[in-house]
């Protein structure tokens, strides 16, 4: 007969559980990058109603150290949410409105003579900060926007000869109307690449709607910014971007990814697919949705989740099909429901 008090098999439990307890331990700790950007949320939210999918966009995009292209109709608190995020991180914060007559050196800076040293120094544009609002980006003709290549994709700025190294955090949120044409210039698809993620802005629900009149009506501040209070310093922003890094991604959720990417070159109705840089980018943002959600580890859920901000800005329609009315976020949904997804 079986010895059910044997002192083996309680030795046996305690080691299994010792065991579990060291894996337990030695799991990444996200409670307080979680309650850090739930506070980012609470602050953002005295101010904004709604407009939840692109706070927790942007979020992502501030984990994952990527830039941010915002798509809307004017009045959709596109630049007031950009701005309201920044007052929320204790970081340097730029403003540059783009218009027709702006010059690249108005952005990056220019060489300048001093008297006192008979020299040229160069005197450092806005783009020098942490946080850099980029309002109407598309306002702009194309040399202005060829002015941020580099420092969008190497975070460095050449001028006459010499390199200037931007400070981390550096994060660009540039907006854009997309009924505009008049005075307007497209963003190339290079350009469009160097964001990690387009979000697209739409009107609120009816709730929504009175919820910001009454906000509207009751509100006594002429600055409504001033409510929101800076949660987070530069350091431990910084440590949280490098925390994502550290997530656990499956073997199996990186062949999805990859499937996902192939998919789009391989589609009929897609004139351009995917490049490597956008799987890239999809890993990088399905880490930082799993950082949102409290957890060390990615799903499928947050693949998916990340595919249309980080696809729809690069990949092309085929006009025959564009003028059917087919868009990006179409392709990709139909891409995403074809695709296995691994359990």
């Amino acid at each position: 007969m079986e010895n059910l008090d044997n002192p083996n098999t309680e030795n046996q439990t305690s080691i299994n559980l010792n065991k579990n307890e060291e894996q337990f331990q030695s799991r990444i700790d996200m409670i307080e990058l979680r309650a850090s950007l739930d506070k980012v949320k609470t602050e953002i939210g005295k101010v904004i109603v709604g407009q939840e999918s692109m706070i927790e966009h942007l979020l992502a995009a501030l984990l994952s150290n990527g830039h941010v292209l915002i798509e809307g109709v004017p009045g959709v608190a596109k630049t007031i949410t950009a701005k309201l995020l920044a007052k929320t991180i204790d970081v340097g914060f730029s403003r540059i409105q783009f218009t027709p007559d702006l010059m690249p050196s108005d952005i990056l800076g220019t060489s300048v003579f001093s008297m006192k040293n008979s020299e040229f120094e160069f005197k450092k544009g806005p783009i020098f900060s942490n946080f850099i609002l980029i309002d109407e980006i598309n306002r702009s003709p194309a040399k202005t926007q060829a002015a941020l290549f580099e420092v969008m994709e190497e975070r460095q700025i050449t001028m006459d000869g010499n390199r200037y190294i931007m400070e981390e955090p550096f994060l660009v949120v540039a907006t854009q109307n997309p009924i505009e044409h008049e005075g307007t210039y497209r963003l190339p698809e290079a350009q469009l690449d160097r964001f990690l993620f387009k979000i697209n802005v739409g009107y609120p629900n009816l709730e929504q709607e009175i919820a910001i009149i009454k906000n509207q009506h009751e509100s006594k501040r002429e600055d409504k910014t001033e409510v929101v209070n800076k949660v987070i310093t530069a350091e431990q922003l910084k440590n949280y971007q490098h925390l994502v890094k550290e997530i656990i991604v499956e073997t199996q959720l990186m062949e999805y990814i990859a499937k996902i990417i192939i998919n789009t070159r391989e589609n009929q109705f897609l004139y351009l697919g995917a490049s490597p840089r956008a799987s890239l980018a999809l890993l990088t943002a399905s880490k930082a949705f799993a950082a949102l959600r409290g957890r060390d580890f990615v799903t499928p859920e947050d693949i998916k989740e990340a595919s249309y901000a980080v696809l729809r800005h690069r990949v092309i329609v085929s006009p025959e099909r564009e003028m059917e009315g087919l868009t990006a976020d179409e392709i990709i949904r139909q891409i995403l429901e074809g695709i296995e997804i691994p359990r």
